[in-house]
């Protein structure tokens, strides 16, 4: 499976973390940057950049920044994504099978590498439930979108 991935400065430091485990997972990464530190960089241009991909190619995609809201904030600016922050794996999960989120948003700076490892592993093996309910509320979003 292919997973986009990207993060400003503040979240830099852990996307590169991130890029490896995914990789001993087995996980293809797409990495839309930061490509090197850069301390003036800002956000919205990777949530945005992700979401877009994340959109045009229905590929999953992960963004980090200092506290995970900012690119979560921008990405889901972009019309057909579901992204959402994560701080727990019960929180990941449900994500997934409830809201069929197509973006997780991780803060660089409150979580350990257990811990958001344990949150992007559950998060990636959670399906979607396609219960009634949930479908419908997401179709609610997507015609509100149009």
């Amino acid at each position: 499976m292919k997973i986009f991935i990207a993060a400003d400065h503040a979240g830099f430091a852990r996307k590169e973390k991130l890029k490896d485990f995914l990789a001993k997972s087995g996980y293809e990464i797409e990495d839309l940057g930061a490509n090197e530190l850069n301390q003036d960089d800002d956000y919205p241009d990777y949530g945005l950049k992700l979401g877009e991909k994340v959109v045009d190619s229905q590929v999953l995609g992960i963004l980090v920044c200092g506290n995970g809201q900012g690119v979560c904030i921008a990405a889901n600016k972009v019309q057909g994504i579901r992204a959402v922050s994560a701080f727990t794996i019960e929180m990941a999960k449900t994500t997934r099978l409830d809201d069929d989120a197509n973006v997780l948003c991780l803060p660089g700076r409150f979580l350990s590498d257990q811990e958001v490892e344990e949150i992007v592993a559950t998060w990636l093996e959670t399906e979607f439930s396609k219960a009634d309910r949930h479908q419908r509320r997401i179709e609610k979003i997507t015609n509100y979108e149009r």
